[in-house]
């Protein structure tokens, strides 16, 4: 490829790159020289379930594997312990040292499924932030102002509000910044949230006499609701690591005005042929972008059987051929032999607690037997045999013991 392709390339499903002129500037150095750009990508292990929304960046990051450049993840081990206050409206709870490393051996195993192993190298920013004095520390903030802090929206707003910030938030963008500084890196990538982070990694590159990173920022992609952003906590998501059933089935519930974000930053499918497909029937188009991101994080043979379970299931109206049986205990149950859903739900492991369950009844998600079931209250009949289902992709036969 040539540079002007890279870049190209690149800039395809990113939000911005500061600056492009800049990033074309290094991939011609690092061509004429033979020396990889240092592509830094950092991850606070606080959530180690990777979904496809945190997949975005790392997707970017594997562009830059394919074109020679050296991937360094950075575990956030030291910084996780302050927590990332990035679009924060109150103070973040600090991490111990056992939960950070059990999460950062998690993300590990998950980001291999995208990024290549032979060019990865991962360090834990520990390494020399837990070295600093308290004098190396003082020195560190005497490059930024508190004005200059108080620009990202997050702390501004919280300030506006006269609602808390502990001090220690702000040394988490020096210490983001310093990784920067330590790695010497050529570009840094990151979502929409981490931008103020990264631009305070370019002046604080300036600011040692290093040459400012490239900061390549990535969209945020919306979960399976269309309106919040992919998150966990939310229930929004699909995770790279579920079964290929679950993927293929989650992302058929999208709407239809989320497919292309969904081909743009979930895929790399030429954009001639995402328009085709989008400009056809949305159900085909759908089935094609479940197809390919099953494709992408399990193989094609567990696409294919995904895409026909789904037909069998769905178009066809029939029970999966195979379902996890769940075994209810009859002391659960009231005298009249009824159980209030929400603690079916949890107790059929398709709800993590009360507040999700009741989410989920009142969007119409529930269905046991032929009911589907609309008040979060209700008690309902459990018997052998019965099927519940939540959504379109999750089913479970039930037996009373």
């Amino acid at each position: 490829m040539s540079v002007q392709e890279q870049v190209a390339r690149l800039c395809r499903g990113t939000a911005e790159i500061l600056s492009e002129e800049e990033l074309a500037a290094k991939l011609e150095r690092s061509y004429r020289t033979g020396q990889p750009l240092r592509v830094k990508l950092g991850i606070d292990p606080t959530a180690p379930d990777i979904h496809l929304g945190f997949a975005v960046v790392l997707r970017k990051l594997r562009q830059f594997q394919d074109l020679g450049h050296e991937a360094i993840i950075i575990i956030g081990d030291f910084t996780a312990m302050i927590g990332d206050p990035s679009g924060r409206s109150a103070t973040r709870p600090q991490l111990s040292e056992a939960e950070v490393g059990a999460n950062a051996r998690t993300y590990e195993e998950q980001y291999r499924k995208i990024l290549d192993p032979e060019r990865t190298r991962v360090v834990f920013n520990s390494q020399w932030l837990g070295r600093m004095s308290f004098a190396e520390v003082v020195q560190l903030t005497s490059h930024a102002t508190v004005a200059q802090i108080l620009e990202r929206d997050d702390f501004a707003r919280r300030y506006a509000e006269h609602r808390p910030i502990a001090v220690h938030e702000f040394l988490y963008v020096f210490c983001q910044a310093y990784d920067s500084v330590h790695l010497r890196a050529d570009v840094e990538m990151g979502g929409t949230d981490q931008k103020f982070n990264i631009l305070m990694g370019r002046h604080l590159q300036r600011e040692y006499g290093q040459e400012p990173q490239v900061s390549v920022v990535t969209p945020i992609l919306v979960g399976l609701d269309s309106v919040q952003k992919m998150s966990k906590s939310l229930g929004n998501y699909v995770g790279i690591s579920e079964p290929p059933d679950q993927i293929f089935g989650k992302l058929m519930s999208i709407p239809d005005e989320a497919m292309r974000a969904y081909f743009e930053l979930a895929t790399e499918l030429p954009l001639d042929r995402v328009q085709a497909l989008l400009a056809g029937h949305p159900m085909a188009a759908k089935k094609a972008l479940a197809h390919e991101i099953v494709r992408i994080y399990h193989d094609e043979a567990a696409a294919a059987a995904a895409q026909a379970g789904f037909e069998r299931v769905f178009s066809e109206h029939q029970l999966p051929e195979e379902m996890p049986v769940v075994h209810l205990p009859r002391a659960e149950l009231k005298e009249d032999g009824r159980l209030w859903i929400g603690r079916l739900l949890t107790l059929a492991g398709m709800a993590a607690g009360s507040r999700e369950a009741k989410r989920l009844v009142e969007q119409g998600a529930v269905t046991l037997g032929e009911t589907r079931l609309t008040d979060p209250n209700a008690d309902v009949t459990v018997a052998t045999g019965a099927v519940l289902r939540v959504g379109r992709r999750r089913f479970a036969r039930l037996v009373l013991d």
